[in-house]
Formats: structure tokens, sequence, C-alpha cells
């Protein structure tokens, strides 16, 4: 699924906010969302960015493409336990939690690894951020469904020899630049 107008208005008044930074390198997700979003603020920062293939979304399955309200009708489950249902594999079709993890820790490590001392940001989905947060952090995925992760949103997660710590979470800049 691509950006709605919205979401690339969105995506536009990230990039003006994000114009104060500088990053060495820019990753992202080759789903066209992301992509989509990742756009202007490379343009901004006169880069192109890396995409990488473990910054995909969790592939949900007979989910997918379906509302939050759709799924709970649907299916009868309470959507604000989705981390739970997929770490169980109780979504049908779906991409199992323990492998969406290992996939996303995967990349997200050689992410790390790569650029030592260095800024970079990751443009990436909601699902993606609360994987990321759970390997670097070292806590329960399912903690992280509890975080409020909006489209176009700002998290940062600094990351150094000794640990990784969120200095940021859910920052959504759109909201005051609108």
């Amino acid at each position: 699924m691509g950006l709605s107008p919205v979401g690339h208005h969105q995506a536009r008044l990230l990039a003006e906010f994000l114009k104060r930074f500088s990053f060495n390198t820019i990753y992202c997700s080759p789903m066209k969302r992301a992509m989509a979003t990742v756009d202007p603020i490379a343009r901004e920062q006169g880069t192109e960015p890396v995409t990488v293939e473990g910054l995909r979304e969790i592939d949900f399955g007979v989910w997918t493409g379906k509302t939050w309200t759709e799924v709970r009708d649907e299916f009868q489950i309470e959507v604000f336990k989705w981390l739970d249902y997929l770490e169980a594999g109780e979504v049908e079709d779906a991409e199992l939690g323990a492998d969406f993890r290992k996939r996303v820790g995967a990349a997200i490590d050689e992410i790390v690894s790569k650029n030592a001392g260095q800024h970079v940001a990751v443009v990436c989905h909601g699902g993606v951020v609360r994987a990321i947060m759970s390997h670097l952090l070292d806590i329960p995925i399912g903690i992280t469904g509890k975080l409020d992760i909006e489209y176009s949103s700002l998290t940062r997660v600094k990351v150094s020899s000794r640990k990784a710590e969120a200095t940021l979470v859910n920052l959504v800049p759109w909201l005051d630049l609108a």
C-alpha cells in the first residue's frame, strides 16, 4: 500500500523537521509507503537511501489490507493484543513473530555495526520500530505494543558500546508543523 495524500503531507513535514539534523546514511524498508516517506527526507539530506529487505513490515497474513476494526470484527480478537497473536503464530499465513524479530534484529545489528559513531536514520514501519526497540533495548516485543507509534513519527535509540537507550519515542513533528 502507498501513502495517502495526508501521509505524503506528513512525510514532507517530517523532512522539514529533520533538516536540522545530518545523517551519514539513511536506511529504508523496501515497501512502497516507506519509500514514499523517505523520498522527501533523502532529498533534503542530499542522499540516496539504502534499502534493507530486513526492514519490511511483518507479513500480517490474512489480516493484510484490513483495518484494525475489520480484523476485530472478522476474527473476533482484541486488536490491542496483535503482537501477542503474531508472536504465538495464531494469524493464518502470517510471518511468525520469532522470525520477524530475528529478521529485523539481524538487519539492525548490521546497520549498527556498519555505522559505529555515526548518525543514521531508519525509515520503516510501526511494527518494525517495535521490533527494533525490543531487540536493542532487550525487552519483550509485547511490551512495545503499549507504545504509540504514529505514522511519520520519530523514535530515537542511541546505541553505544556500553548500552542502547531510547531517548525519544513517537515524536510527531507534523502535529506542530501542520
